[in-house]
């Protein structure tokens, strides 16, 4: 790996891509892995890892483990070699992850940069099921391998019992009783003997295998199974060569798709190496920064990213915008290096095609070269470099920079002579930014801080030190100069007071006064940024004020409109059951039409619809509540008396006061047939003259039901009904009656069976509001009618 890269610790970034692969091919490629030179091919593996990123996020990172390079298999095999039970096992391993994957990107829609690695991938599904039905592990295949494999092996299990049923006789004769070392039949090179004896060897007929390893035991083959292990060692023969046959199929079959499957291997590589790029950038909270060709850097809430993310401290660095150099200064362990190698290994990871930890709406740019001066044991605790090291470098530097490098140095001109080196420090960086680098260098030289005050292009920052606790920040301020800070460290951890006088006064009093200068502008920086946290925490407060307000509004119109819409639907429902029940009347006096005077009859029911529809388009336009416009407010112009015209404001009505007022200060109202109490403030006289009121007539009446008028009447005429839609009637009747406060009322049923007259008196006794009833009197109407007396 490039020197330079190392310097920045990109090995140790790769190492941890290198962890996140899951197999060795993929693992060794990750650890290979080089940064692009070129801004079009570095865009076009971001956009790759991008587009991964964003297809395990939302579908799930599908398992690749347990890949073995199966490339040397393949070879072999094309060349006609035949591989062995474990090589073919592992190249179905790698046809089932082929398959597998493919399939988790068929569930993908649209196009990314990485489908034509998904392209490249080539399932050979009826291969890799025959791998699996014929093999089970690297020992054993399976009888359905073949047919003639099956035949093969019933034949030696056939053989095999028979073998055992002419040993067990053997064990169990009382002639070997006592020539056995134990009644057992056990195996020998493949054939299977009994365990005899070593003194009763003569007595057992046959061929010695085997002797234990005490001698005491010899194990013979009897000559009555000779013949049989013969056969079954045969058979076992042919079993081995069908296999080999079956293994030299297989592996044909794999040689005919070698390079196909070569070339699926080859991408399934690349893409665990994508996968293992978005396993790693989501372990780091990485995200895809803004690429350009510019040279412009702008990493926001950078952090290193070999440091813990809870102790590490996001930085903010920009370079080749405003400004193509960069000075940091600061105190030693105040961050310096650690700012610079965040600039340099981020940089290196976007070449790579990597995510960065940065937060989003950072930019990043892509160099030819990356070329780092940190020293050959350079860490982010101390610098162990020397001055020539230092110059070596330097001298490799300025013969490779071009105008498409990143240039960092650590420490610059440090080593030697202050003045001297301060003086080189300075051309140096002349000599660089004549080659139209992007430069960042640190150093505690006051020269080098006037020359970026001094020059065009040239930009301070420091790393923050917090003085009252002699503590580092780590924060990177760009655009203020830092101090060396070494006279207040000096007090603060107690050197006397005279030496630390003394010393300043051998301090230059344009050193001095550059200090003081410094000073002030940290002290105004530190005021100026907490006014502006002060004014972001205002901000953020009055935007979470105005988010809870807007949610409570919104919450509020819904809870509105959702009362609106039940308060219409009731009403329409209402409407829908009156034009329902009415249409049942109007049906009934149709029928009655015909039994009756035409002329007559139809006069009255055309009469009687046209006030039907009349009053149910007034329900229709009143059943909306929620439409009507806000209630006008009115106050009478003096107290009410009868016979005044007012206007129910809730109704939009106008009635006749029938009174004064009462001890509550209500009025009685009516209107039409209905009298309602009303409150002064539902009411509005109006200027018109009351109208002249009518001489009280006798209100008592005979009605057929059905009729639609609205006259007050006294008497219910419901002969020749049933009970059922008698005492339907009577419900209306009598809830007609109490509103308009009639007392006493006559129901007309009839005498005939008596069976309607108890029908109804039995009803009314159910009522809560019939205060009393008795049948008529002499001129009433005597049996054939009930008078009734409401509460």
């Amino acid at each position: 790996m490039d020197k330079n890269h190392l310097a920045l610790e990109l090995d140790k970034v790769l190492a941890l891509l290198a962890e996140e692969t899951t197999s060795p091919v993929s693992r060794e490629l990750a650890l290979k892995l080089s940064p692009y030179g070129d801004f079009k091919d570095a865009q076009a593996s971001l956009q790759r890892t991008a587009d991964i990123n964003a297809l395990t996020n939302r579908y799930g990172t599908p398992s690749m483990g347990g890949l073995r390079d199966c490339s040397g298999y393949l070879a072999r095999a094309k060349l006609g070699a035949r591989l062995s039970p474990l090589e073919i096992l592992r190249i179905g391993h790698t046809l089932r992850t082929i398959r597998t994957i493919k399939r988790w990107r068929g569930q993908g829609e649209g196009r990314t940069a990485a489908d034509y690695l998904f392209e490249a991938l080539c399932p050979i599904e009826g291969l890799e099921k025959d791998i699996f039905d014929a093999i089970l592990s690297e020992e054993e295949i399976a009888d359905s391998a073949s047919p003639h494999l099956s035949d093969l092996r019933r034949r030696i299990r056939r053989a095999q019992n028979k073998i055992r049923e002419q040993l067990d006789g053997i064990i169990r004769s009382p002639q070997y009783v006592k020539a056995l070392q134990e009644p057992i039949i056990t195996l020998r090179d493949g054939r299977f003997v009994v365990p005899v004896k070593i003194e009763c060897k003569n007595e057992v007929k046959g061929l010695i295998h085997d002797t234990s390893s005490s001698g005491a035991t010899v194990f013979i083959e009897p000559m009555a199974v000779v013949e049989a292990n013969n056969e079954i060692r045969l058979l076992q023969n042919e079993e081995q060569l069908e296999i080999e046959r079956i293994l030299e199929e297989f592996s044909a079959r794999i040689g005919e798709n070698a390079s196909s499957t070569l070339d699926s291997f080859d991408a399934l590589m690349e893409i665990d190496l994508l996968f293992a790029k978005s396993r790693l950038g989501d372990r780091m909270k990485a995200v895809v920064p803004e690429l350009n060709d510019e040279g412009i850097i702008d990493f926001h809430k950078a952090r290193h990213p070999l440091i813990d993310k809870n102790k590490v401290v996001p930085v903010d660095i920009s370079l080749g915008g405003d400004f193509d150099t960069l000075v940091i200064t600061g105190p030693n362990t105040g961050g310096k290096t650690v700012a610079l190698k965040t600039l340099g290994l981020l940089t290196l990871m976007v070449s790579c095609g990597m995510m960065i930890p940065v937060a989003s709406g950072s930019t990043a740019t892509v160099f030819h070269h990356v070329l780092a001066d940190i020293g050959d044991e350079q860490s982010i605790e101390q610098s162990l470099s020397t001055f020539s090291s230092h110059i070596t470098k330097i001298i490799e530097i300025l013969k490779t920079a071009d105008d498409r490098s990143l240039v960092l140095t650590d420490e610059l001109g440090a080593g030697t002579d202050p003045v001297e080196g301060a003086a080189l420090a300075v051309a140096i960086i002349d000599a660089l930014r004549q080659k139209g680098v992007r430069l960042a260098a640190t150093t505690h030289y006051a020269e080098v801080k006037m020359y970026a005050l001094e020059t065009p292009g040239v930009e301070n920052g420091c790393c923050e030190f917090d003085v009252a606790t002699l503590s580092p920040t780590y924060r990177l301020l760009i655009g203020v100069p830092g101090r060396s800070n070494a006279f207040a460290i000096s007090s603060r951890l107690g050197l006397p007071e005279e030496i630390i006088e003394g010393a300043r006064g051998m301090v230059s009093n344009e050193n001095t006064r550059f200090e003081d200068v410094v000073s002030d502008l940290e002290t105004a920086r530190q005021q100026l940024e907490q006014e502006i946290e002060d004014a972001e925490s205002a901000r953020r407060k009055a935007a979470e004020l105005r988010a809870e307000m807007e949610r409570q509004k919104a919450e509020q119109s819904e809870r509105l409109r959702k009362i609106e819409e039940q308060a219409r639907d009731q009403a329409k429902a209402l409407v829908e059951r009156t034009r329902s029940q009415t249409d049942l009347l109007l049906n009934e006096l149709e029928d009655l039409k015909k039994q009756k005077n035409k002329a007559e009859f139809s006069e009255r029911v055309a009469a009687m619809r046209q006030g039907y529809q009349k009053r149910i388009d007034g329900l229709r336009d009143e059943a909306d509540p929620v439409a009507e416009k806000p209630r006008e407010k009115a106050e009478l112009p003096r107290a009410l008396h009868a016979g005044d015209v007012v206007t129910l404001l809730s109704l939009g009505r106008q009635g006749t006061v029938m009174g004064n007022a009462d001890k509550n200060g209500s009025y009685q109202v009516q209107i039409g047939n209905m009298r309602v109490k009303c409150e002064p403030s539902d009411l509005r006289l109006e200027k018109s003259a009351p109208k002249e009121k009518k001489k009280p007539q006798s209100t008592a009446r005979t009605v057929r039901p059905g009729i639609g008028q609205r006259e007050a009447r006294t008497e219910l005429d419901i002969r020749g009904m049933a009970s059922d839609e008698g005492l339907l009637e009577v419900d209306r009747f009598l809830d007609r009656c109490l509103l308009m406060g009639i007392k006493n009322v006559t129901i007309i049923h009839g005498k005939g069976t008596g069976v309607l007259r108890a029908a109804v008196q039995n009803h009314l006794r159910r009522l809560s509001f019939v205060k009393s009833q008795r049948p008529g009197l002499y001129g009433e109407g005597e049996m054939g009618v009930t008078v009734v007396e409401l509460k």
